[in-house]
């Protein structure tokens, strides 16, 4: 079957924010490229945090140590453990999309549409840009729907930010619908949508 890449989505830049850039925010980030979006996926936190052996035992590592070094860090400790718990196959997608997990706090790209996956990165987010000094002053629209962090939920998040921006995309002043469309999004979604406005 052919994929229809023809799509009115190319001019909006969007980027998928979680915590860690591991889970959910790469798993709408392959989503999103698959339909053509123009897309990029991030972290908030202070290190990039994945399960480990037990609850309180997470493995930790730094933004910019790749996917392919924290897959080989994994398959050396415990290879059936973390097969079983899909961190293997989720880290084996993310190496295909980009290199490493990349920290938002520290890109200088500009975008039209934040995606975060928790409230808790909204905020950081919404922190972030309105301390730094806005360069043109042009619009970006902050939105936030919940995620849980399981491959599950990261899935299902998934499907609905990639409907939630078709949705952006069809409309030819987003500035002036967003938010009759996300009162749509968030009322089809059954998930409260959480909407701010910031300047690059």
């Amino acid at each position: 079957m052919a994929v229809n890449n023809k799509n009115p989505t190319s001019d909006l830049r969007i980027a998928v924010i979680c915590s860690s850039n591991m889970n959910r925010s790469m798993e709408a980030h392959a989503f999103l490229a698959k339909k053509g979006f123009s897309v990029k996926s991030y972290g908030t936190g202070d290190k990039v945090k994945i399960p480990g052996c037990a609850a309180d035992k997470p493995n930790v590592y730094d933004f910019g140590v790749s996917y392919d070094e924290i897959y080989h860090d994994l398959l050396a400790k415990d290879k059936t453990l973390y097969t079983q718990n899909g961190l293997l196959h989720t880290l084996d997608r993310n190496r295909r999309i980009k290199s490493h997990p990349e920290k938002f706090q520290e890109c200088s790209e500009k975008f039209d549409i934040l995606i975060t996956c928790e409230e808790r990165v909204y905020d950081q987010v919404l922190e972030f840009m309105e301390n730094k000094t806005p360069s043109d002053n042009s619009i970006v629209h902050v939105i936030n729907i919940d995620i849980q962090d399981n491959l599950e939920e990261a899935t299902i998040g998934a499907f609905l930010i990639s409907d939630m921006c078709v949705m952006l995309a069809k409309s030819e002043d987003l500035d002036n619908d967003i938010d009759e469309v996300l009162h749509d999004f968030e009322e089809r979604c059954d998930r409260p949508i959480l909407h701010s406005i910031v300047f690059n």
